[in-house]
């Protein structure tokens, strides 16, 4: 019984002892999670009692829940088992200031003031967080899309990308946003994962990268699989090509580019190169003196060794438009290189010059003339023709009345009546302005003349002209004007009398040099004219001439003024009898007034455009054709005056089709068959490429188009 009583007491010290020894914190800090039925909002209030926190219960937060843990849970654990659970029930966590915390629904928490995690402080489990994660080697936008089919977007989570920065913000569950930034990471590296420099002996490093390039494009897994591919770039000052990629594909270049790499054979140093742009004629000039000082640098090097150099011989061929060139193959890829640079398309510039020009003109005149057979009276000669004038005609217009003449012996003689000669009359009439009125009373006679005039013009000409970069152009629409420039005639006994005439083009001139510098600028030196017949005088025709001389610098597609006229002018005249004139109202019996006021406006713009391809000049092109026959379709709809069935000629619909290039027709063609482009087609496909790159707006503005109306469709 004793016995016992010890063996009691030990085990009670023993236990004793164990509890003294154990520290008190790791007791206090673990705890049996077990809730069966348990109303979430009393499970929420046992929790925050237990690790001493101030909970804020969102309203509509309601439910049971059934949870058990078998272990036992320290502070940490404790929490995460609460983040768990409410997670499970569809409920998020927001940690706010002074330990307070909010439970509220999911899908609330991704616009509440959540916390800003980083690579410090990921946080773990369901803590709600916010991450912002920049990406240096992919395209944001395209990541993102991919990234919020593995995020919980329904709830909490949401991704969203930042184009200016390339960032990505992912917000969500601690341990799925941690998961997202890993596989962006693994995503996000170069693609180049290596590069190798190959120098080469015998060829030539641009030739190599253009054969290369063109193999791997041609390819059908090129499409399929662009991340293969490997990039090569030619370096001609040291011949050399470097080439990056994975390793498998970067061998198999590097392999086939020292293949390439063979000296030529005997044959290869004569060499036919075809000019695509330039003209071979003139590039032999360059290409002699620039070969002959390649001759004489590489042959001092030369003489010192065992190997004769051969002299550099370039000949041209017009009828092909090529050149035949003998070198050394180190020589020739020289030569090859500044045919490369030399043997580009050049841009076009398209110049429009725009002449304004707007007159008007208002011209009164009023007069009274009067005159007496005994020779007094008044001329005036500022309105028309004076009284004296029209006096003179009228009388030399009356002619004189037969007569009979009898002789002696009994004969008479009549004479007919005389006709008057309208000569003087006419002239005096063909004065005339407005109206003129004549009263002639006993020897008493008057003239009254009254006119006014409004004359207004509007004068809109628009000569246009493309040429070359550097190339000099001129235009002219108008006519040749003969003018005497001398004469000869026999009144000094001169039996071959003759007159020496020089024509003289009169119309709208337009002469223009453009130069196009770095950028969407161009330089224009442009002499435009617009030059008309005034009429003729006593010796010969007056002309008048508007030119204008200048160089001006402009943006491609902008209007610049180049110079204007803006004249106003008023001109009076009155001729008046003195003192008599000058009486009110009557004084108008005694003079002549006229009164005249002219304004012209005048301004000459000019808009250059620059062409760099084809696709450019075709866009430029449709637009014209296309306005001059809405022109022919406005007049064919307005008919032609007395000629109700006639046809008035039309040119053809422009053909989009047969105009664009085939690029655009292939992506108009995928729009046709409904199939379109998705993400990924739009950043590789080649055609799209190409049309980007380019400055039709037609071909910009057709692909447009059919991807709006596929998206209506789809819709």
């Amino acid at each position: 019984m004793n016995n016992k009583r010890i063996r009691r007491g030990l085990i009670a010290g023993m236990v004793m002892g164990a509890s003294l020894l154990a520290p008190q914190l790791a007791w206090s800090e673990q705890y049996a999670a077990n809730f069966k039925g348990t109303d979430i909002q009393e499970f929420i209030n046992i929790v925050g009692k237990n690790l001493n926190r101030t909970i804020i219960v969102d309203p509509t937060v309601r439910g049971k829940i059934n949870v058990r843990s078998y272990d036992l849970l320290d502070d940490e654990q404790y929490y995460q088992f609460f983040l768990n659970t409410l997670q499970v029930y569809g409920y998020a966590v927001v940690e706010m200031e002074n330990n307070i915390i909010k439970v509220i629904k999911d899908k609330d928490a991704k616009t509440a003031s959540i916390r800003i995690a980083d690579d410090d402080t990921p946080g773990i489990g369901d803590e709600m967080v916010t991450r912002i994660v920049p990406v240096y080697n992919t395209d944001a936008k395209q990541l993102a899309p991919l990234l919020r089919q593995l995020n919980d977007n329904a709830g909490g989570g949401n991704v969203v990308n930042y184009n200016p920065s390339n960032v990505l913000m992912i917000t969500g569950r601690a341990a799925v946003v941690n998961k997202l930034v890993e596989i962006i990471r693994r995503v996000d590296k170069q693609g180049d994962t290596a590069v190798e420099v190959v120098n080469l002996k015998f060829a030539s490093a641009g030739e190599i990268v253009r054969i290369v390039d063109a193999l791997y494009r041609s390819t059908a897994n090129q499409a399929q699989l662009p991340g293969q591919a490997p990039k090569v770039v030619a370096d001609e000052r040291t011949n050399s090509v470097i080439v990056s990629g994975d390793e498998k594909s970067r061998q198999r270049v590097v392999k086939l580019i020292r293949q390439l790499d063979a000296e030529q054979a005997s044959t290869g140093n004569t060499k036919v190169r075809y000019i695509y742009y330039a003209n071979a004629e003139d590039l032999v000039e360059v290409l002699t003196g620039f070969a002959q000082q390649l001759g004489d640098d590489k042959g001092g090097s030369a003489q010192g060794g065992n190997k004769r150099r051969k002299e550099i011989n370039i000949m041209a061929h017009a009828d092909t438009n090529a050149l035949v060139i003998t070198a050394d193959p180190d020589q020739m890829r020289t030569i090859e290189s500044v045919i490369n640079q030399l043997d580009v398309r050049r841009a076009q510039v398209l110049v429009e010059a725009i002449i304004v020009e707007v007159g008007e003109g208002d011209d009164v005149g009023f007069g009274v003339q009067w005159a007496t057979a005994a020779g007094g009276g008044t001329q005036f000669n500022n309105l028309g023709p004076t009284i004296g004038e029209i006096g003179a005609g009228v009388w030399q217009a009356q002619g004189e009345e037969g007569t009979t003449v009898c002789t002696e012996n009994g004969t008479c003689t009549e004479n007919p009546d005389t006709q008057g000669d309208i000569t003087l009359l006419a002239q005096a009439l063909g004065k005339v302005n407005g109206m003129a009125w004549g009263v002639a009373m006993g020897d008493f006679g008057a003239l009254i003349q009254a006119v006014s005039s409004d004359t207004k013009s509007n004068v809109l000409a628009t000569p246009s002209i493309t040429t070359l970069d550097n190339q000099e152009a001129s235009f002219i629409v108008g006519d040749e004007v003969p003018i005497l420039t001398g004469s000869q005639n026999s009144s000094n006994g001169n039996s071959n009398p003759f007159q020496t005439v020089e024509r003289k083009e009169v119309g709208v001139k337009l002469k223009v040099i453009p130069q196009i510098n770095e950028g969407n600028a161009v330089k224009l030196t442009i002499e435009q004219e617009v030059s008309g017949i005034n009429g003729k005088t006593g010796v010969d025709v007056t002309f008048a001439t508007r030119r204008l001389t200048t160089t001006v610098m402009a943006d491609s597609g902008q209007i610049v003024v180049l110079g204007g006229l803006i004249k106003e002018e008023v001109q009076e005249s009155v001729q008046k009898v003195p003192f008599l004139g000058d009486i009110p109202f009557i004084g108008h019996l005694f003079k002549s007034s006229s009164s005249g006021k002219k304004k012209t406006n005048l301004m000459v713009f000019i808009k250059p455009t620059i062409i760099r391809d084809g696709i450019t000049m075709q866009g430029i092109a449709g637009r014209k054709y296309k306005y001059f026959r809405a022109l022919q379709l406005e007049q064919q709809a307005r008919g032609v005056n007395l000629m109700p069935n006639t046809n008035v000629p039309i040119l053809e619909e422009w053909d989009q089709e047969a105009y664009l290039p085939e690029e655009v027709n292939e992506v108009l063609n995928r729009y046709k068959a409904g199939k379109g482009l998705d993400t990924k087609m739009r950043q590789t496909d080649p055609a799209l490429k190409r049309i980007s790159e380019s400055k039709d707006a037609d071909a910009k503005k057709a692909v447009e188009t059919a991807d709006t109306e596929k998206d209506v469709a789809d819709e």
